[in-house]
């Protein structure tokens, strides 16, 4: 019995290294040997910019007033706001804009994916680019990503979402930006091989002919959308020089929920794109497709089997005793970074790491745990 509880250990913990270690490492190293380039040129097709927003009026004429002044041709550009169901002064705010760029379109309230499906219906553009109301692009962000689709086998582009505002109102902030820092440059490995996991709906772009719409209002819709591009049998890049900015999450209350929202819907949509996990058929993307979205939010499960384990096969010895140690250690610390997150001490990454790592895969384990009772987040209140 106890043989095999080592073994289990160990699977755990070897797990736990690929996920964070070994797959990184992988990546780089099929990237550099294999190093798929894309054939950019610079290139002006039509573009729509689709913003669904759900009462924004905090953010729409901001977002409005940046898309009208990125350095793109006018002429091949039209912004088109699906308003979903929007009762404060969004719909107001956007028909003051008198450019004939922009369009609203003035929707019931039936959730995001469905004003999205809505507004490429309407649209004319031959790209279509994603964003929030809440994101403002860099001048070239535009033709930084029409450029990817000068390369016939490129069907989506995923750009580079920055935070602007790294203090935030707690150190949950800072995390946030390390973690968005690691998963950028996990994705611009990830493009080399062939193709990134999926796309950010802060800015991501595909080819309208391969929008394939969504019929479930469950999942995220940057997800759903952006991987239907693999689907079809073309790329998904990334690219570093479409920038986009966005301010950090407020606090760590709110941030824990939209955790939750995000982590739920994101697993519900790997299993709408389920036959992406099909290596026969998807090769090297669906190792990368489970290592990064599937094998990750699996990590709560495994910590907590992880101490369990180590408790059930302690028999006195001192490596097993450091192991227990190492970890009541380490949340020790999560837990202080969590009681001094809004203080000058709780911004040292010695107490934020921990705190953060520990506080994603705690809103994991909720999503886990709402997905097995079968509960879907359909419809929420944006969190600004």
């Amino acid at each position: 019995m106890e043989g095999i509880g080592q073994s289990i250990f160990w699977i755990i913990l070897a797990t736990l290294f690929y996920t964070y270690f070994g797959f990184p490492f992988m990546i780089v190293v099929v990237g550099i040997l294999y190093n798929r380039r894309v054939q950019k040129r610079e290139i002006l097709p039509r573009i729509s910019l689709v913003v669904a927003a759900h009462n924004e009026e905090r953010s729409i004429a901001e977002k409005l007033t940046n898309a009208l002044s990125l350095d793109y041709p006018a002429s091949h550009l039209e912004i088109l706001v699906a308003s979903d169901g929007s009762s404060d002064k969004t719909e107001y705010l956007v028909s003051q804009f008198q450019d004939r760029r922009v369009r609203l379109l003035s929707l019931p309230r039936r959730g995001k994916i469905f004003a999205l499906n809505d507004a490429v219906l309407a649209s004319t553009g031959e790209i279509l680019v994603f964003s929030d109301a809440n994101t403002l692009f860099h001048a070239s962000a535009l033709g930084m990503l029409a450029r990817n689709f000068a390369d016939p086998q490129v069907g989506g582009v995923c750009g580079n979402q920055m935070y602007i505002d790294h203090c935030g109102r707690d150190s949950s902030s800072q995390g946030e930006n390390l973690y968005w820092s690691f998963d950028k440059w996990l994705k611009s490995m990830e493009s080399r091989t062939g193709n990134i996991v999926s796309a950010d709906g802060a800015i991501y772009a595909i080819r309208r002919e391969l929008y394939r719409m969504p019929s479930v209002t469950s999942v995220t819709d940057d997800f759903a959308i952006s991987t239907s591009v693999i689907e079809r049998g073309y790329r998904l890049v990334f690219e570093e020089d479409a920038l986009a900015y966005e301010k950090p999450s407020a606090a760590a209350a709110n941030e824990f929920s939209r955790k939750v929202r995000i982590i739920n819907r994101g697993m519900r949509g790997v299993i709408l794109r389920k036959a992406l996990l099909n290596p026969f058929r998807y090769g090297f993307y669906s190792l990368i497709l489970f290592s990064h979205k599937v094998l990750r939010r699996m990590v709560p499960l495994m910590l907590i089997a992880l101490l369990v384990t180590s408790w059930i096969i302690y028999d006195g010895g001192a490596i097993w005793l450091a192991f227990i140690i190492a970890q009541i250690l380490f949340y020790a610390i999560a837990i202080t970074g969590y009681l001094l997150r809004s203080t000058n001490l709780g911004r040292f990454r010695l107490f934020y790491v921990p705190f953060y790592y520990c506080f994603v895969n705690a809103a994991a384990l909720v999503a886990l745990v709402k997905i097995s009772m079968g509960k879907r987040i359909e419809l929420w209140q944006p969190q600004r």
